[in-house]
């Protein structure tokens, strides 16, 4: 499949999903014409919210988190450009986590109240929504796979591995190279591990000639056999169209 290149990050990863119309792709376009630019480590949504919106990611990076009583936090989801940050919220009604930006990000605001009309109105967009949301939990699953039978070093491999295949997917990924705005801090709290053994895997994955990342670029230099360390499938991200 080549990469979709289109100038709307949200029609290009919905296009994996059903094929999009002409008036639907206007659909997307009018809803996500309207952006707030947050710096990073803004907080969006906090747990037991109702928000008012539905945030759409239009470029920068967010993640949904929980914080533990003692303050520590688990990323559990990184969301990129083209990403729903709280679709469910407009079926389920408050947040039972948080979201917040991980590098200064522009994101689009969905009326909440609007999203059944506009599924009711446009079949292809409710199939498009349902599979972000499916998507979303096959994620999860495979990041729970990540956490809990993947050794460290693997756990970020298949983390940078699925990462390139979502932003190729968006066409915001080329030879192997693709904004990463985290630190070492934020990939620590996703992978369950502390920073000083974070660092420590990310210079072995450097000095193997697996990765190249500096001043919040990382580039793949070796896509096939970081892919072979991490035990890479993408099917569970579902890009087939």
């Amino acid at each position: 499949m080549s990469e979709i290149r289109v100038r709307n990050p949200v029609i290009a990863k919905l296009q994996h999903a059903t094929a999009l119309r002409a008036e639907d792709r206007a659909v997307l376009e009018a809803l996500t014409a309207q952006a707030i630019e947050l710096p990073a480590h803004a907080e969006l949504v906090r747990e037991g919210d109702c928000p008012p919106h539905v945030h759409v990611v239009l470029s920068g990076f967010a993640c949904r988190y929980k914080t533990l009583p003692d303050g520590g936090r688990q990323i559990m989801a990184w969301l990129t450009p083209g990403d729903f940050c709280d679709l469910h919220v407009a079926v389920l009604g408050a947040m039972d986590h948080a979201v917040a930006t991980l590098s200064p990000s522009r994101l689009a605001l969905l009326p909440r109240n609007g999203m059944e009309e506009i599924t009711d109105r446009h079949p292809a967009l409710a199939r498009a929504f349902w599979w972000a949301t499916l998507v979303d939990a096959a994620i999860l699953r495979e990041w729970l796979v990540n956490l809990g039978r993947r050794p460290g070093e693997q756990r970020i491999a298949h983390l940078f591995c699925e990462l390139l295949a979502r932003l190729r997917a968006t066409g915001l990924a080329e030879d192997g190279e693709m904004d990463f705005p985290l630190t070492q801090a934020d990939l620590a709290d996703t992978v369950g591990l502390s920073a000083v053994h974070v660092n420590r895997i990310v210079q072995d994955l450097r000095e193997a000639g697996l990765i190249k990342w500096r001043s919040g670029r990382l580039r793949i230099l070796d896509v096939a056999g970081l892919e072979s360390l991490a035990g890479f499938n993408p099917s569970y991200l579902h890009l087939l169209r």
